[in-house]
């Protein structure tokens, strides 16, 4: 008599509750969906080759006698300061790359925010705090009532002294006459507030020191010759000349020029700023957090400014050579600064973002700015999905030929594939950022074929069971495991193919790899989550269990075996005579 088999196992990879599983990815897929329509977003964001944009190419530039600054360490530096610039201001999938060795293009798909970021992508944004040794309203000043004044606050210094704010003197207001010009920056230069700097010790200039006759006669006919009148003219005042070194500028609307003594703080002291509203007026102004350090010297300078009179009381925030803001200076501050004055919200929001993110390390001209119309990406594009369309329905006809009634669970398997993947690439736009482009759109295409070849492992491996002579429900389970297997080793491989791809490449290239790499892990939620728990239930169906001649499991069509029959071994009693047996 057979021993009883105790402790038999189920078939190997049996399932016994498929419906967890489908309600799973169903919620997800109800999730994503909402997800959707709750966040107004329910297509995908699109790249420049799809959107249009512009496409602008920078060349860098080295100041005199510093060419050897215009290296790799340097150039990418530069294009990692302009994706976080970009970044910062929403642009979408702006592409930011190096061409040779002095050239950067960037691309800026058409949107809300394209216009700013082509504004200061290549803003150099040097940010120095200097004193004011002279200033000047031009032809172009505008009526004071109508110019909003800048301001400058801060925290108490550590002595005590209580902080104030300033405001910048009105346009109008004269600097000194005509006639004594000459002598005051002199005196102004000599009495600069300066750390370290001191007056010659004999009545002639000294060449090498930053104050004298001799350099405020060169900065007196600078300053004469200076025109604020167009933004090409405002830009080069100034250039070339070094933050230890007296300058002068013109503020950023051309309505007055100055002279200003050496930097006392840069930009790398400021540790943090933000565009925010200034709730006593409603006027936007830009806060800016000093660094330990940088609260150090703005203490220093503002309390020797706040002894010295006008217009020698006024330090300027000059950005890039232009001056943001000239506030004057009553009493010592430190910690932190604020700038206002004719701001907006979005020139606000776009000199905090340069000032966060910091200057870059070279000097850029635009060379050329090209339109990109979205003209020639939507023909490529319409080309593109006729021809997935062309092979997704090649697909769909081989499964139904070949495997006629499995071809159902298929389709529905690629329907649940293209929700999951739609959904994501859209969320993921706002999310992170991701657009789609042409080579985005290869990628999705590509899948196809890899979710099909999951879906014809599985297939085949079932079939092979039949042709053994198994029935259709153990088949299902016995050939799961193998198949599983199989499935995860090739959808493993394909998805380090797409990580490394991402990784080494730049561009465009990575919305091919990252496509190619999400598609492959929603292969392995779908076949795991919806296609074997379909297959389960599935078997257990008469036109599926029977091997109907169009379910695609036939096992005469199949050339199975007979059914497998469980033999019993039968033990005989010992016999003492041979012959007798």
């Amino acid at each position: 008599m057979a021993a009883p088999n105790k402790g038999r196992r189920p078939a190997a990879g049996g399932q016994s509750k498929p419906g967890r599983a489908l309600a799973l990815i169903l919620i997800a897929m109800v999730a994503l969906v909402g997800g959707m329509f709750i966040s107004h977003h329910t297509t995908p964001r699109l790249g420049i080759d799809l959107a249009g944009g512009t496409s602008i190419t920078l060349k860098a530039k080295a100041e005199p006698g510093q060419e050897s600054a215009i290296n790799k360490n340097n150039m990418n530096t530069a294009v990692s300061i302009m994706n976080r610039r970009v970044n910062g201001l929403g642009v979408t999938e702006a592409e930011v790359q190096t061409q040779g060795s002095d050239n950067i293009i960037v691309n800026i798909p058409k949107g809300t925010n394209s216009e700013q970021a082509r504004q200061q992508v290549g803003q150099t944004a040097k940010l120095y705090f200097r004193p004011v040794l002279t200033a000047q309203p031009t032809a172009a000043a505008p009526n004071p009532s109508a110019s909003p004044s800048a301001s400058t606050s801060g925290k108490p210094a550590p002595s005590g002294t209580p902080s104030a704010s300033g405001k910048g003197t009105p346009s109008g207001s004269a600097s000194a006459s005509s006639s004594a010009k000459g002598r005051a920056l002199s005196d102004a230069l000599k009495a600069s507030p300066t750390p370290g700097a001191s007056k010659p010790s004999s009545p002639a200039p000294n060449p090498s020191a930053p104050a004298g006759d001799a350099t405020a006669a060169q900065l007196q006919a600078k300053f004469a010759a200076l025109d604020c009148s167009t933004k090409e003219a405002r830009s080069k005042a100034g250039e070339g000349a070094k933050s230890s070194e007296p300058t002068v500028a013109c503020d950023k609307d051309g309505a007055e020029k100055f002279i200003l003594g050496p930097a006392e703080v840069d930009g790398t002291d400021v540790s943090k700023a933000q565009a925010v509203i200034n709730q006593q007026n409603g006027q936007w102004i830009v806060q800016m957090d000093f660094t330990g350090g940088g609260s150090k010297k703005f203490a220093a300078i503002t309390g020797k400014l706040s002894q010295q009179q006008y217009p020698n009381n006024r330090f300027a925030i000059a950005l890039d050579n232009q001056v943001v803001s000239a506030p004057t200076v009553s009493s010592t501050l430190s910690g932190s600064a604020e700038i206002s004055g004719n701001f907006n919200q979005s020139s606000a929001q776009d000199l905090a973002n340069v000032l966060s993110y910091g200057a870059l390390p070279l000097s850029f001209q635009e060379q050329s700015v090209t339109t990109v119309t979205a003209a020639l990406g939507a023909d490529q594009l319409h080309a593109g999905l006729i021809a997935g369309a062309i092979g997704l329905a090649l697909v769909i006809i081989y499964l139904v030929a070949y495997y006629r009634g499995l071809a159902l669970i298929a389709i529905l398997s690629l329907v649940v594939s293209a929700i999951l993947t739609y959904a994501i690439m859209t969320l993921l736009g706002p999310g992170i950022g991701f657009a789609l482009n042409l080579p985005a759109v290869c990628g999705a295409i590509v899948a196809i074929g890899i979710t099909a070849d999951s879906f014809i492992v599985y297939f085949e491996r079932i079939r092979d069971e039949i042709r053994e002579g198994r029935t259709l429900r153990p088949a299902v389970e016995r050939a799961w495991p193998r198949a599983r297997r199989t499935i995860l080793v090739s959808d493993f491989v394909s998805f380090l193919a797409a990580a490394v791809l991402f990784i080494v490449t730049v561009g465009k290239v990575q919305g091919f790899a990252f496509t190619l790499g999400l598609t492959t892990l929603l292969d392995v939620v779908v076949v795991f989550l919806f296609t074997k728990p379909v297959m389960t239930l599935l078997a257990r169906k008469k036109f599926f269990a029977s091997g109907h001649p169009w379910s695609g499991l036939d096992p005469k069509r199949l050339g199975a075996k007979p059914p497998l029959r469980r033999t019993r071994r039968t033990t005989s009693a010992p016999v003492d005579n041979p012959k007798e047996a």
